[in-house]
């Protein structure tokens, strides 16, 4: 059996950590793509504002099996 995946990519942010952030993007990402098989992470970034951060970020390339 073959099959045929795409890849998307999405942008998420979190007050609280990077794996938050993660866990955000996935969760968004499941409510509009079907069979999602794995994800990858392009660039994390944190905006600091008084020398402490306040909020991470994360770009990540989604892959998804397309139905037959």
């Amino acid at each position: 059996m073959s099959s045929v995946a795409k890849i998307t990519e999405i942008s998420a942010s979190s007050e609280k950590s990077f794996a938050d952030a993660m866990d955000i993007g996935i969760a968004r990402a499941s409510k509009t793509l079907k069979n999602i098989s794995g994800a990858w992470v392009n660039d994390m970034k944190v905006d600091v504002k008084d020398g402490k951060i306040t909020h991470y970020r994360v770009n990540m390339k989604v892959t998804f099996v397309l139905d037959d």
